[in-house]
């Protein structure tokens, strides 16, 4: 799936930064920290099929809705790893997996740099999420290529969950 031409919040265009990936590009790397402050990066995950989704934050309500979803589908998908990627800080997220009892994904943040917006075309530039992400997702194939790439075309909404994990799973 193409980046849309224009990706909206609430009907009003977003500009993002960086070149839309597609499907067959190879995944760019990335380092990112996890909610215990530890660095991940795209190989600690080697060997297995990861989702990749990126949102403006956790503390909003699509956001929040959307971690859980794949928070409950985590278990039914053997040998794949689910990895929420945002801005908000690692305490942030680390409380907010408490709250809401998510443990079957890891919450990342690239609070530290603009690069993994930038390499996977998801940094917001200017309005009022200037410097977060835009909602997309990524199925990354276990040697590192891009299967499936969704960049919601209005970030209020949700994603195609059924095509997402189908990818996952074929």
């Amino acid at each position: 799936m193409k980046r849309p031409a224009a990706v909206t919040l609430k009907g009003n265009p977003v500009d993002l930064k960086g070149r839309a990936l597609h499907v067959g590009d190879m995944a760019p790397d990335f380092s990112l920290q996890d909610n215990g402050l530890g660095e991940v990066t795209l190989a600690s995950s080697a060997g297995k099929t990861r989702i990749v989704v990126t949102v403006p934050s956790l503390d909003t309500s699509v956001c929040a809705l959307e971690t859980k979803k794949f928070n409950d589908q985590a278990g039914s998908l053997p040998g794949v790893e689910i990895l929420v990627v945002s801005m908000d800080l690692p305490f942030g997220q680390k409380r907010w997996c408490g709250s809401e009892g998510v443990e079957s994904i890891k919450t990342l943040s690239a609070h530290r740099c603009t690069d993994f917006g930038n390499d996977y075309g998801v940094l917001i530039s200017g309005g009022p999420l200037d410097r977060c992400l835009a909602r997309a997702i990524f199925v990354i194939n276990p040697a590192g290529k891009l299967t499936y790439v969704e960049y919601v075309p209005e970030i209020a909404e949700h994603p195609a969950y059924d095509a997402v994990l189908a990818a996952a799973k074929a």
